[in-house]
């Protein structure tokens, strides 16, 4: 299962590629705008957005480049155990 993470802390990337990996899921984080992400972003199946750290532009880019197959999860923390709560309902 591929998984993109739009926001976050970038402190915390590596752990929550880490947390990803414990689920089986391969992850793609982007904590701030680049400048490739559109293309980088590709058609995951599990989008995450943490809402609370990450710019409105950065998330209107997101959506944009995802197909309708793509769960979208929102939430409003990025604590590692929200990461881990989204995996666990998502990717089982």
């Amino acid at each position: 299962m591929s998984v993109v993470i739009i926001g976050g802390n970038e402190c915390m990337e590596r752990r929550y590629a880490e947390m990803c990996k414990r689920f089986g899921c391969r992850p793609k984080i982007f904590c701030k705008p680049s400048a490739d992400m559109k293309n980088r972003i590709g058609s995951p199946d599990l989008l995450i957005v943490f809402t609370h750290t990450v710019s409105h532009k950065l998330v209107h880019n997101a959506l944009m480049n995802v197909t309708s197959k793509t769960q979208i999860v929102r939430s409003h923390t990025s604590s590692l155990a929200s990461l881990e709560n989204i995996l666990q309902e998502s990717a089982g």
